[in-house]
């Protein structure tokens, strides 16, 4: 159980960290040009930071509950498209997602997921 926690806890903490610098370093100007372009006001307070951050460790144990049931690439592929395709679909649809910031985001999503099932794979299994 308690490597389960600190399983968990550590994947949580890399997805958060990926995300962060991703979208806050790597990708910060897609954002902040595209909600510009839609006539809306980029959401980067604090508590728009807290639930990214609860869906970081919520992610985190998602993945770890799918990679119990599955093989480890089943796993990877099977979190990310609930983590990151369905998302995508979802703020896609609502027109708030610029759509050209998925050249850099599939490929280090996936990556993303990787890391936290290697994470898993040296902890648990």
């Amino acid at each position: 159980m308690k490597k389960t926690i600190l399983s968990v806890f550590f994947a949580g903490l890399w997805i958060n960290f990926f995300e962060f610098f991703r979208n806050e370093f790597l990708l910060k100007s897609f954002w902040t040009n595209h909600y510009e372009a839609i006539g809306m006001p980029y959401p980067g307070a604090w508590y728009n930071g807290l639930v990214w951050g609860i869906w970081g460790f919520a992610f985190a144990y998602a993945i770890y509950v799918i990679y119990k049931k599955h093989s480890f690439w089943s796993a990877v592929w099977l979190s990310w498209f609930v983590g990151f395709v369905l998302m995508w679909l979802v703020v896609g649809n609502m027109g708030i997602f610029p759509l050209n910031i998925l050249w850099y985001a599939v490929p280090m999503s996936v990556l993303e997921v990787l890391v936290a099932m290697k994470i898993y794979q040296r902890m648990v299994k």
